[in-house]
């Protein structure tokens, strides 16, 4: 259960990531109860079952996606807090 004033995370998916997902950004309600554990990014990837079929969740992070929580690359077990802004992005290629 969500409070209502807590704020939302904000993600963010960019390049191949937002095309295979059909979304380039989502606001999500973290589990903001007294105790409760808190979400990593790597949570949130597998809660939006982002590698997997439709429906499918916990898929893992694969490691060559990278996280960025409020615009600073971060591990993907850094803990998440209500407001932030998690980014994924897929490996940059180019010449």
């Amino acid at each position: 259960m969500t409070h209502p004033s807590v704020p939302p995370v904000r993600v963010r998916l960019f390049a191949g990531l937002r095309e295979r997902a059909g979304w380039g950004e989502r606001l999500i309600h973290l589990d903001a109860r007294p105790g409760a554990q808190r979400t990593t990014a790597a949570d949130l990837w597998g809660q939006l079952a982002l590698d997997g079929a439709p429906g499918e969740e916990n898929a893992e992070l694969p490691a060559t996606v990278r996280v960025a929580i409020n615009q600073a690359f971060a591990a993907p077990d850094s803990p998440l807090a209500p407001g932030d802004e998690v980014a994924f992005l897929p490996p940059i290629t180019g010449g």
